[in-house]
């Protein structure tokens, strides 16, 4: 009974990213820590790497479609990757299961839930800004961030947030693209997202294995209902009120973040 609800909890949360684009990390730790019993530490390992396989075969159907700026990945990249090593040796170093390091990832986590929810919720708001295509001969322009050191600033900060907790590389990801790329049309900023997202959960999610903070069968199981999920719900995301599921949404996520905090 109890594989079943790992099983629908992915089904659950692959459901929601499908229908709204919002990185599982945001719901599927919160969801491991408070109704699984898992521990911190536990949680967001295993997270990070059903993030990395969620987030692959989006990144692989994005790049045929050409969906994907790689230089935008790169650029977010060259931040993200040495923030998450550096964070990871940190973690090694004190030992994940250090009861001050888990109290620093639940208060970190209710912090970034936060966040995320603040950028669902502007999304929701304005999620139609982004132009809807790219002029003839922008390109170049438009893949150019309005400052040439942002994007790694911003990677590395994100890349220390999803090490140190799965969350920040969907919402939180997204909006700070919205900001630093804005002639970038949104479906484009959602493939570069969705794109940038598998390296660096990939890393993390293995630095995290090599300490064993990764429930290998858990994951499975996760994942055996996350990709039918995603599925049913990237079919069903024409037909549902996009502003009403991220306003629900974003509640939801400080209702969370707040939880954790209080911890």
């Amino acid at each position: 009974m109890h594989d079943f609800a790992f099983v629908f909890a992915g089904f659950f949360v692959g459901l929601v990213v499908g229908l709204t684009g919002v990185g599982g990390g945001s719901l599927m730790t919160p969801i491991l820590i408070f109704f699984f019993g898992v521990k911190p530490y536990m949680a967001v390992g295993t997270d990070l790497l059903f993030a990395a396989f969620t987030k692959m075969g989006g990144t692989i159907k994005l790049a045929r479609a050409r969906r994907v700026d790689w230089r935008v990945v790169a650029q977010l990249c060259a931040g993200s990757i040495p923030a998450a090593l550096a964070t990871l040796f940190v973690l090694h170093t004190l030992g994940p299961a250090n009861a001050d390091v888990q109290h620093v990832m639940t208060t970190t986590l209710g912090a970034a839930l936060l966040l995320t929810a603040a950028a669902t919720l502007y999304k929701a708001i304005r999620g139609k800004s982004a132009p809807a295509s790219i002029a003839l001969g922008q390109e170049d322009a438009a893949t150019r961030a309005i400052h040439w050191s942002l994007p790694p600033l911003f990677g590395a900060l994100i890349g220390t947030l999803v090490t140190l907790t799965s969350v920040g590389a969907g919402a939180i990801g997204v909006t700070v693209l919205m900001i630093l790329y804005p002639k970038l049309p949104l479906s484009r900023i959602v493939g570069a997202d969705i794109a940038y997202a598998v390296p660096l959960t990939l890393v993390a999610g293995m630095g995290h294995a090599s300490m064993g903070s990764v429930d290998w069968p858990l994951l499975a199981k996760l994942l055996a209902g996350s990709i039918p999920g995603i599925w049913i719900g990237s079919h069903l995301l024409t037909r549902t009120p996009d502003r009403v599921i991220r306003s629900l949404l974003s509640v939801l996520l400080a209702y969370a973040g707040m939880k954790l905090i209080a911890i």
